[in-house]
């Protein structure tokens, strides 16, 4: 394992070791790549969760060996050749190749003519030494078998699968299909009118290279195929195909070359080419994929390490036309503390009493900031509110709303406000997002968030665990507050889970809040294992120890506190005095199992501790003229959020209902390799209209540098 490991991520080999040792200890990736560095040779999460990838790809493919051995013993066909084979073998798609001649297969035609007793006529074709075939083949014509031709044509199906099994010539073509396959895609014509075709026409008429098309392409063809609009095809030039088999196979000039010939079209058209041209289909569908999946990872990240504006006191309105604009108050600690429905657009169009509603809401809960939700409504919101006259400075943000219903009605949002509807629920989340985006977004399945292309149509099992790594490695870089997280939050602490958050949820509400990290072991069934791994990553703030609001590991306290008795002063004297830890000489202070690594991590901590890694939210103001897409005009330049990014370039908020594109070619002059290398999520750019297709709402712009 640790050599298989090793050759696929270029890892040194005492690093793979201690890693795989590591996580079979059941040690997370977050505990692992802040707390074990020494151990791994300071490994990064990304590294980590390589090995882990790699680690259980050679479960499964041992895994599979050791089923497959299995079968041929039973079937009484393992050789010793064959089981070196099949033990050496590093690949699944060569070792099913390997298994392919000896697996149970359905009824086939070769297995029809092998029960007519045809194998033998066939061993006779494929030696090539037979001048005359049909003399031969009519010493066959017994029984069912009721003709030479018959008995020729079983006899080349039998000759078909053979050639069908041969590993060199599945290679062959597998070579070709990677090298030179096209995918091309026609209309269903009854359904090229549909109106939900549309948005695939495009694809109605098209053909590149299977090699060379662009993930978000081959996704929206796939998608487009599975709805039933278009049908696809993989095809590669068959004619070099068929020399290329028929080259490695005949070496006669015979009648039996004539009947091996006629079997090589028979397994290439029938057995080979729709059974590879899908192969090679979902091994570009799970390249796809694992685009797809990154660019979403990547936006998600961004998303939940958005800037949070911290414990304060929040008004919350989700914006709303006919039904009104649902407004709630919160305190520092996200509690709801009123909420109250205005109606300040048409048709009720009560603008002075909302203003005067907002005006006293302010003052009554002493609001230092408002949170407006994207949707319906809000820019008219925004202008509203940006007309009050505040006793005090109120900042306003528009939030994003992406997934807010999904929460509001889910089974977290019903348990957190039984007493209250999905409306009220929703503007709660609303003003959440604004003091603290990972907090709350994180009871969302992260799917619902709307960031990344296609996540609907990729495998949902790797797309979950990797949204799911996401989240755990973006909650343990920026640590929990112990005594405020929800059930939600907590459960993706290192070593904590569903189970033990809810444990530590209901302990908390029993017997209040924890004062010390040492106190969290008192939680039931929160063992030592959890504690080694968890406690570090929560924070315990006005704990009478003050690295129990850090992110010193507790097993390292008696190091700081040597520290400080080094530097003759007390451990709250020595926490953000960057000067007086200068002086010390960390290598007083390595051990067998603790070196430079985690000391410079310490004193990085002592400086600032429980610096939140996530900057400070900004206020943004739209331009107040553009309120629909017909306002455009090319060659404007217009302030904008980045609101989601793929491969192909990014979309823009730029205040209307349509989110603009920036393409991959107007990030910048030169070539671009990686967007998120010029725009991050959330981000406030400039961007000039290029172009502007109102039939179509398609809104083309360039980054203003």
């Amino acid at each position: 394992m640790i050599k298989f490991i090793t050759a696929q991520t270029q890892l040194p080999e005492q690093s793979v070791k201690n890693t795989i040792e590591l996580l079979n200890e059941d040690c997370t990736i977050p505990f692992i790549s802040r707390y074990r560095k020494e151990r791994t040779g300071n490994l990064d999460e990304v590294q980590i969760g390589d090995i882990l990838k790699f680690k259980e790809h050679y479960e499964a493919l041992e895994k599979r060996k050791a089923a497959i051995l299995k079968a041929l013993e039973e079937q009484g066909v393992l050789t010793s050749e064959l089981k070196q084979k099949v033990e050496s073998s590093q690949d699944l798609t060569a070792l099913e190749d390997l298994y392919l001649p000896y697996k149970k297969k359905r009824k086939t035609k070769a297995e029809a003519a092998r029960q007519l007793g045809l194998e033998p006529l066939a061993k006779i074709i494929m030696s090539q030494n037979a001048n005359d075939v049909e003399s031969v083949a009519f010493k066959y014509v017994k029984g069912d078998v009721n003709s030479v031709e018959g008995a020729l044509e079983g006899a080349r199906y039998i000759i078909a699968e053979w050639i069908n099994e041969r590993t060199d010539v599945r290679n062959n073509i597998r070579y070709q299909l990677e090298r030179f396959a096209m995918i091309s895609t026609k209309v269903v014509k009854t359904k090229a009118e549909d109106e939900n075709a549309q948005k695939f026409r495009d694809y109605f008429d098209w053909e590149e290279s299977l090699g060379r098309i662009p993930s978000h392409r081959l996704l929206a063809i796939l998608r487009a195929e599975k709805e039933g609009f278009i049908r696809v095809k993989i095809a590669i030039d068959d004619d070099r195909a068929l020399d290329k088999i028929e080259n490695r196979i005949i070496r006669s000039n015979n009648e039996c070359a004539d009947q091996i010939e006629i079997a090589i079209k028979d397994a290439y058209k029938r057995l080979l080419l729709p059974s590879l041209s899908n192969e090679a289909l979902q091994i570009a569908k799970d390249k796809a994929d694992e685009s797809a999946i990154t660019v979403f990872a990547k936006n998600l990240k961004q998303l939940l390490l958005g800037s949070p504006l911290g414990e304060k006191r929040i008004l919350a309105i989700d914006p709303g036309f006919r039904t009104g604009c649902k407004v709630v108050c919160l305190d520092a600690q996200g509690q709801l503390k009123y909420n109250e429905t205005i109606y300040p657009h048409p048709p009720k169009s009560d603008s002075v009493g909302a203003m005067k509603k907002i005006s006293s809401l302010a003052d009554a809960y002493k609001i230092e900031a408002i949170a407006i939700g994207n949707g319906t409504a809000s820019r008219e919101t925004e202008a509203l509110i940006r007309k009050i006259h505040f006793k005090n400075d109120i900042q306003v943000f528009v939030v994003s709303e992406a997934g807010a219903s999904i929460y509001s009605a889910s089974k977290i949002a019903r348990e957190e406000f039984p007493d209250y509807d999905v409306t009220v629920r929703g503007s709660v989340s609303i003003g959440r997002r604004l003091q603290d985006p990972l907090a709350e977004l994180v009871k969302i399945d992260a799917k619902s968030i709307g960031v990344g292309q296609y996540q609907h149509d990729v495998d949902q099992i790797r797309l979950q665990k990797s949204l799911d790594t996401v989240v755990e490695n973006c909650v343990n870089s920026v640590g929990v507050n112990i005594n405020t997280a929800s059930k939600s939050l907590l459960s993706y602490v290192s070593g904590i889970g569903p189970k033990l958050a809810e444990n530590i949820f209901n302990y908390r509400n029993e017997h209040g809040v924890f004062t010390s990290r040492i106190a969290i072991k008192k939680v039931p069934r929160l063992g030592g294992k959890a504690f080694e791994q968890g406690a570090a990553f929560l924070r315990i703030k006005d704990a009478k120890n003050p690295l129990d609001d850090s992110a010193v590991h507790p097993e390292s306290y008696t190091i700081v506190s040597k520290m400080a008795k080094d530097l003759g002063k007390s451990v709250q004297d020595v926490i953000g005095n960057a000067s007086l830890l200068q002086k010390l000489d960390l290598q007083n202070y390595c051990t067998e199992t603790v070196g430079l690594p985690t000391l410079q991590d310490i004193v990085k901590e002592l400086e600032k501790p429980g610096l939140d890694i996530r900057e400070q939210a900004k206020v943004f103001t739209f331009n107040q003229n553009i309120k629909t897409i017909n306002d455009l005009r090319e060659g404007q330049l217009l302030p904008g959020i980045v609101n989601n990014i793929t491969n192909f370039g990014c979309f823009v908020d730029i205040g209307i209902k349509e989110s603009g594109l920036i393409h991959v070619s107007n990030l910048s002059d030169s070539f671009v390799k990686d967007v998120n290398a010029h725009v991050s999520l959330h981000q406030q750019i400039i961007v000039k209209v290029l172009e502007v297709d109102v039939p179509r709402k398609r809104i083309q712009l360039k980054l203003h540098k």
